[in-house]
């Protein structure tokens, strides 16, 4: 299993009507996305984000099909422009010692072969974890990732 988890922040100046809006998208794509087996989303509590979320993927196929289904690619577009800070991370039950390599490739060929995703995620202000385009190590993204 791979629970992919990410958390975030609000850009100052974002209306409560864009960020309702972006929130209630994340949280209906589940029933459009059939690889995912589970997904909540909400404030994260006790942290210095203020939402969260996390999707349950049965393993590497399912993640790959989730990261490149277009109502996922849909959200990325409303919502990436309204965070300022975002951290995505990936905890797996698979023993792979290959798995976090196989991730990260996943996200290599989601940012090449949609341009515009790999953009906005650059766009954010702070941007760091498995999804983070040009990932060297701590995987901060940079400008120049794509």
């Amino acid at each position: 299993m791979i629970y992919h988890c990410i958390r975030f922040t609000v850009r100052t100046g974002v209306t409560e009507e864009e960020e309702a809006a972006a929130l209630a998208q994340m949280r209906e794509h589940i029933t459009a996305i059939s690889a995912l087996e589970a997904r909540v989303v909400g404030r994260d509590v006790g942290g210095e984000f203020e939402y969260g979320a996390v999707s349950v993927l049965a393993d590497l196929a399912a993640y790959e099909e989730y990261m490149n289904h277009p109502a996922h690619l849909a959200m990325d577009r409303v919502g990436l422009p309204l965070v300022d800070r975002f951290v995505s991370y990936d905890i797996v039950d698979d023993p792979d010692p290959e798995l976090e390599r196989k991730i990260a490739e996943i996200h290599r060929r989601r940012f090449e072969t949609v341009p515009d995703i790999a953009e906005l995620v650059t766009g954010v202000e702070d941007y760091s974890g498995s999804a983070a385009p040009g990932r060297h190590g701590s995987g901060r993204a940079t400008a120049d990732a794509t």
